[in-house]
């Protein structure tokens, strides 16, 4: 079985740092100066400053991943000095946990994206052609049974389709997710980025649900690859996304990339905003396992 995973966690967290918090929300002013300062995934939201990484480790170690790369950025310590680079001297010490380095190229302000923090972690691990791994944001808080079945599902390709009327947020914020068109068999067709009320029509399913992704996949290193190679800068956002990668692959290689359909909550740590609710999420499903 596959023991493989990225965890990207490369990002400026540029939401995270000039978000404003609005004025009904009420954050730790601590969590707010780390917040300013800190990759998000290293904010200390957890029972005793545990951060928010920790969580998205134990539920991944506790699926059964061993051998995980973290993709940090090139003016982030905050990570690597907190995990270390001894696996012995880890917290998690039944896993090894490696690092990527995602740089900025000269001339940018940022990181050239996902798909470019993921093709550093490839680049890396070249003892990986011929296997799968998973990958994953790192300001997601996805199940262990999210990252189980995909551990576990025997396509090529697979990834998990979040049902959109299981996630608990604002409406305005759910209508901005990006949404998934499949086939009568499961297969991935397209991932629509901000999708418009006739794209939401177009991609329900025979029982009316609305698939979403949340940026969490299982790939075939000598599939994917290819397509990180070549994707192209996104002409707004200026950055190359793995979701245009994996929608190149499938329209090179279709029925590629199978939706594993699940009905429950992402928690997400991208603004100051997001805070005080992930807080008590933890603190209510996680007690003392971190």
């Amino acid at each position: 079985m596959d023991e493989r995973l990225v965890i990207l966690a490369g990002g400026l967290s540029s939401r995270m740092k000039k978000t404003p918090v609005l004025a009904d929300v009420s954050v730790d002013s601590d969590l707010i100066k780390q917040a300013r300062v800190k990759s998000k995934s290293m904010l200390g939201v957890g029972k005793n400053n545990r951060p928010f990484l920790d969580y998205v480790l134990y539920n991944a170690t506790q699926a059964g991943y061993k051998d995980i790369i973290l993709v940090v950025g090139e003016n982030d310590t905050s990570i690597k000095s907190y995990y270390g680079t001894n696996p012995k001297n880890n917290i998690f010490p039944e896993i090894h946990i490696s690092y990527a380095l995602q740089t900025i190229p000269r001339g940018r302000a940022k990181p050239l994206g996902t798909a470019d923090a993921l093709l550093q972690a490839l680049t890396l691990r070249t003892c990986w052609k011929g296997k799968k791994f998973t990958v994953c944001n790192s300001d997601n808080l996805y199940s262990i049974r999210a990252f189980r079945l995909l551990k576990n599902d025997p396509h090529p390709n697979a990834f998990i389709d979040y049902n959109r009327s299981a996630l608990k947020y604002k409406k305005e914020r759910i209508q901005k997710f990006a949404v998934t068109k499949k086939d009568t068999r499961g297969f991935l067709q397209q991932i629509i980025e901000k999708p418009t009320k006739e794209d939401i029509e177009r991609v329900k399913d025979s029982n009316g649900n609305i698939g979403v992704s949340m940026n969490i996949f299982r790939f075939s290193y000598d599939m994917i690859l290819p397509f990180l190679e070549k994707v192209p800068i996104h002409p707004e956002r200026k950055e190359k996304e793995l979701p245009e990668a994996v929608v190149m692959m499938i329209e090179e290689h279709p029925q590629s990339c199978y939706a594993i359909f699940l009905n429950e909550h992402v928690p997400d740590l991208t603004s100051c905003n997001d805070i005080e609710n992930v807080r008590e999420y933890l603190t209510a499903d996680f007690n003392d396992v971190v």
